[in-house]
């Protein structure tokens, strides 16, 4: 029996294929790389393609609403599939709260979408690693160790 057609059904020894599978593709994804400075974030990727490819195809840093933006490593389309997502729950947060979206209220929005795709039959787990940057509610970058 091939035990890596679905995602809930593990192997003799106790793994699952599906989630070994695209870990395997995040670590395979190119260098991305996020920097806190004193007054923002920077997000960076490496970028390579084909010399027949577009390259706007191959776009791996993405803004999520006017004060959030999203690098992903790994299998690009589901990093624009999970970008989509992140776009409508800051506009959602946006009309339901009269307010922004803040970074862990996103963050914790897109891990529970990745972990639901690891619950269910006929899905598969999404392949792309993600940092999320944005300003911190919480703390100032001063106020940092």
């Amino acid at each position: 029996m091939a035990y890596d057609r679905t995602i809930v059904v593990f192997s003799p020894d106790g793994r699952l294929l599906q989630v070994e599978y695209a870990r395997q593709a995040v670590k395979r994804g190119s260098t991305a790389i996020g920097l806190v400075v004193k007054s923002g974030v920077i997000l960076g990727a490496t970028k390579s393609s084909g010399p027949l490819s577009v390259s706007d195809t191959y776009k791996k840093v993405f803004e999520i609403d006017n004060h959030i933006g999203l690098v992903g490593s790994g299998i690009l389309a589901d990093a624009r599939d999970l970008v989509e997502t992140a776009r409508v729950k800051a506009q959602i947060n946006k009309i339901t709260y009269g307010e922004p979206v803040s970074v862990q209220t996103l963050g914790k929005y897109l891990a529970n979408h990745k972990h639901i795709a690891t619950q269910y039959a006929g899905l598969r787990p999404f392949g792309v690693g993600l940092l999320i940057g944005g300003p911190s509610d919480q703390q100032t970058h001063s106020e940092r160790p």
